[in-house]
């Protein structure tokens, strides 16, 4: 099928941008990658009056340490995460959530802007947005707010962004850890997921100082899971720490049936994922 007609602008700046959305009315629609547009103009289940093109704005691509934050602009492609050393040795879940991303061509032409704004509970970096605690900075008539991913992602393919704001930037802290894990199981490598987890430690000489838990696919939206974080900084570890964690995880969720997997199978399957992770992580010298 074809899109409907649409009018197009390629502003230069965000500001720009900015402007033509308010001057659509609510009617505009953002293109960054397009990975998640394109189709949906395509079979017109979307109908913008306007298609306000991002691509032209150079200042929304970067990758840059702060320090205690590594921030990234709105139209950094998922290869630029995925082969960043910067992003390797400071945010080591991300680059090894980035591997797991669609296939190499959506890769290439995918935004993490784009990607958090879709807002599909199955996708990688909503949920790493999740994991990090990222601040999601964005962009309206009336200047720039912070968002936390716990309020920008509303439900499944639904953001708290106005019709006018774009996002802009994401800062992601740097965690400290020295034992880390990314596991995800999907029907084909590249597909979206069925179950994933995120896991970071941070070890004393008895127990763990500190802990990171985030899952996707068996939510609407991407959960970090504070009550594991709690639980597992209270347990030592041992070799049944690795189980006793994924019983926790387990008991946490409760996923719905769907047409790729019973709520009993995600729930299995992210067991097993919790367990191999935290495997991993405890595995890693620091």
């Amino acid at each position: 099928m074809k899109p409907a007609k649409f009018d197009y602008v390629s502003p230069l700046t965000v500001e720009a941008a900015v402007e033509a959305l308010v001057a659509s009315n609510g009617e505009g629609k953002v293109l960054a990658g397009g990975q998640s547009l394109l189709p949906l103009l395509n079979f017109r289940m979307a109908r913008p009056s306007i298609l306000v093109d991002l691509n032209g704005i150079e200042e929304l691509s970067y990758i840059e340490d702060r320090g205690d934050r590594i921030a990234i602009g709105a139209l950094t492609r998922h290869r630029e995460l995925e082969h960043s050393p910067l992003i390797a040795a400071r945010l080591p879940v991300m680059s090894a959530a980035m591997r797991h991303v669609a296939h190499l061509a959506i890769r290439n032409r995918g935004t993490i802007g784009g990607s958090l704004s879709h807002a599909d509970p199955a996708a990688e970096l909503p949920m790493l947005a999740t994991f990090y605690e990222a601040n999601i900075q964005v962009q309206g008539p009336s200047g720039r707010r912070t968002i936390a991913p716990k309020e920008f992602f509303v439900d499944a393919l639904t953001n708290c962004l106005e019709p006018e704001e774009i996002v802009v930037e994401v800062e992601f802290p740097v965690l400290k850890q020295d034992g880390w894990a990314f596991e995800e199981v999907a029907r084909r490598f590249g597909d979206f997921a069925l179950a994933s987890i995120a896991v970071s430690v941070l070890r004393g000489p008895s127990g763990f100082k500190a802990a990171r838990v985030a899952v996707m696919g068996v939510a609407d939206k991407p959960r970090r899971l504070e009550e594991a974080e709690a639980e597992l900084l209270a347990m030592g570890f041992d070799e049944r720490t690795p189980d006793r964690f994924a019983e926790m995880i387990v008991s946490q969720v409760s996923p719905n049936d769907d047409l790729h997997a019973s709520a009993d199978y995600r729930k299995h399957l992210l067991g097993q994922l919790a367990k191999r992770a935290l495997q991993t992580a405890l595995a890693m010298k620091g």
